[in-house]
């Protein structure tokens, strides 16, 4: 047998127990149990704290200042992503918690410019796409806002879409200083996403590629621009034992890249912003200023 016809019967293998996961007939079976939702309400409620902790005197409030050399890497432009504890994903009763944290530096911008962008949730389908299909507001107050997301998630082998429904808060320490918590109060999940027979299923039943979302973002106006720092917390069901040495690679690798990528176009979205408020004389001179900055 030619050496690649028996390299593409080996790939070919490789995949089986995978197609055997993501198959209809076992990702439809998945649903939400009360004690996954209890594990995944403590895991949330121990993140909260932990941000509150921060903020005590001496510590440290950005995760970059607790290492020179990863505040070097993205004072230099650089995106970094690590897990957030030793053990991700944690498992817990019927589901994985994957707890993912990043940072990046925009130079030449003020906090305010941040604020502006993070805060319009009505336009996160322009800043996050192909990941935000649709984004509208729902209500916007003193203590909050609620908005809804359609997000479309892509594996190799399957395209799941959620309608989605967040709470967010924003909390100021200072002129220079904030975080803001966000959180998903309904998720469900699109069967058949793009056909006609699409259909919203109840919460808590279909693939289990998304059952909870909760983020913490911090951010600090230093060195002449913003730290963005986003801790990414997520809930999904639970890997057989039997495929977690093919599946929790997989799943690391994609969770580390879709945190990257949603931190660069926050960046990618503050820089739009700014530069669009300018002046046209000054568009040159703040674009030729952020490329000598490092960006």
């Amino acid at each position: 047998m030619p050496s690649y016809i028996h390299n593409k019967i080996k790939r070919a293998l490789r995949l089986i127990p995978l197609t055997a996961l993501l198959c209809p007939a076992n990702v439809i079976a998945a649903s939400l149990a009360p004690e996954t939702s209890t594990a995944w309400e403590q895991y949330i409620a121990a993140a909260k704290m932990r941000m509150e902790q921060r903020l005590a005197l001496g510590k440290t409030f950005l995760w970059v200042d607790e290492s020179p050399e990863r505040l070097s890497r993205v004072r230099s432009g650089e995106v970094v992503i690590s897990p957030a504890s030793a053990q991700n994903p944690k498992r817990v009763p019927g589901g994985l918690i994957h707890d993912w944290i990043g940072a990046v530096f925009v130079p030449n911008v003020e906090l305010a410019n941040v604020l502006e962008v993070v805060s319009d949730f009505a336009s996160y389908k322009d800043y996050y796409k192909p990941t935000v299909v649709d984004s509208k507001m729902i209500e916007s107050t003193d203590a909050g806002a609620r908005f809804s997301m359609l997000l479309l998630n892509r594996s190799m082998l399957m395209r799941t879409a959620f309608d989605t429904d967040y709470e967010s808060c924003y909390v100021r320490v200072d002129r220079r200083h904030g975080y803001s918590l966000s959180r998903t109060t309904r998720v469900q999940e699109i069967e058949d996403y793009g056909a006609p027979a699409e259909h919203l299923l109840q919460k808590g039943q279909g693939t289990g590629v998304i059952w909870g979302l909760f983020s913490i973002a911090r951010f600090l106006e230093r060195d002449k621009g913003v730290y963005i720092e986003l801790e990414a917390i997520g809930l999904s069901r639970d890997i057989p034992a039997s495929l977690r040495w093919l599946i929790d690679p997989m799943v690391r690798r994609m969770a580390r890249s879709a945190l990257s990528t949603s931190l660069r176009q926050t960046e990618n979205a503050v820089w739009s912003h700014v530069e669009a408020a300018l002046p046209t004389e000054d568009r040159r001179r703040f674009v030729a200023g952020a490329f000598t900055s490092g960006k």
